[in-house]
């Protein structure tokens, strides 16, 4: 505590108490003016720059012990105030951090969980639809085989009988002509040939379906990207079709040669049919209610390359939609954020992307967009 004179050679005391204050060390310190002055105008002015007290000459030593005494204490006060309020700021700081801490790992469980909620659902809806198809297909193939050989020969036969009997019955010549024999023996083979080929597309999509249900949840295996992109693509191949909105949605593929990656391949598979539906959605959307890219051609890139001295493979899918605004480019990994129409999406599907892509394995996933040009999704995955 500072006891302070106001009459004093050099600086008066309202200076002196002025420089006090504005000094960091000083400036707390408790400062109580000894006076023979007693006009009311000095004794407001004492209080307004700093005084806590302001005590009149002639005085009693009783009188000044007393107040020196209560503004002692009630500074002590103050300081343990102080700390007090310090420590409650500082808990109630570590508390809020914890609690965000808390909220933050509570989000991502929840999405962990609705990751692997919607990968094992997902991937078991997915793998019964293969396995249903696999049984019947494997039946017609096999007895396929044994029909065409059986109708080859029928024709073989009858070839023969046409060749040893050039003169048939004339009722035999007329029911030839009525099923138009020849034109049988033309179309049949080429018949066949196109169940075949049927068959071999039920084949492929059936094999796509079970290289995309692989959720493969316990242990990374080891995995090519390409397939898992031609999986996809395969899967949303009746969403690229033209409609009575647009054109056909064309895409190109520009594949580099990649090494195998060890990964998780169901949950790759998941963020890239998210990014690729993603962009349809977006070039559906932006051709119904812009009339200005009507005549636009729907168009989706998708580019894969490896980098050898960062040892990293690259996915890009590009579209060439009208982009997504600067507002709503800082919130697009942002947990149920979604710029879709209402009941079109549920805001999960690029958190949980970033999720899988940079907290399970390691890598990134980022996006560039430009108004009225479109949005480029990168994806890195780390090699080895």
């Amino acid at each position: 505590m500072i006891l302070l004179d106001v009459m004093m050679p050099g600086i008066d005391g309202f200076k002196t108490c002025q420089l006090l204050k504005k000094n960091q060390l000083t400036h707390d310190i408790p400062i109580i003016f000894l006076t023979a002055l007693s006009d009311k105008f000095d004794k407001v002015q004492g209080l307004l720059i700093g005084g806590v007290d302001y005590i009149t000459k002639p005085f009693q030593i009783e009188e000044v012990l007393a107040r020196i005494q209560v503004h002692l204490k009630i500074r002590i006060l103050t300081k343990q105030l102080a700390e007090q309020n310090q420590k409650l700021e500082k808990r109630v700081g570590e508390r809020t951090q914890e609690l965000s801490q808390a909220l933050e790992i509570l989000k991502q469980s929840q999405l962990q969980l609705i990751q692997q909620e919607k990968l094992s659902t997902l991937g078991q809806l997915v793998a019964g639809v293969a396995h249903e198809i696999n049984n019947p297909l494997a039946f017609i193939t096999g007895n396929l085989d044994f029909i065409s050989n059986y109708i080859q020969s029928l024709i073989t036969h009858l070839q023969l009988y046409q060749e040893i009997y050039p003169d048939p019955d004339a009722k035999i010549v007329k029911n030839a002509k009525i099923i138009e024999l020849e034109q049988i023996f033309q179309d049949v083979p080429k018949v066949i040939s196109s169940v075949n080929l049927g068959l071999e597309r039920i084949t492929e999509i059936s094999n796509s379906l079970r290289t995309f249900s692989r959720t493969d949840t316990l242990h990374k295996l080891s995995f090519d990207i390409h397939d898992g992109i031609d999986s996809t693509l395969l899967i949303l191949k009746h969403r690229l079709k033209s409609n009575n909105q647009r054109p056909e949605i064309i895409v190109k593929k520009t594949y580099g040669i990649l090494p195998f990656i060890d990964c998780y391949p169901g949950q790759i598979n998941q963020v890239l049919m998210n990014v690729i539906a993603n962009a349809i959605d977006a070039l559906d959307e932006d051709i119904k209610f812009d009339n200005q890219i009507e005549n636009l051609t729907p168009q989706i890139i998708i580019s894969t390359f490896f980098s050898n001295e960062d040892k990293v493979i690259k996915i890009i899918v590009q579209d060439n939609a009208k982009g997504i605004s600067p507002e709503d480019c800082q919130h697009i990994f942002q947990q149920y954020f979604t710029t879709k129409p209402i009941g079109k999406g549920t805001g999960l599907g690029l958190s949980i992307s970033k999720q899988i892509i940079e907290d399970t394995h390691a890598g990134k996933i980022y996006f560039t967009s430009v108004l009225g040009k479109g949005t480029e999704f990168i994806i890195e995955l780390p090699v080895g």
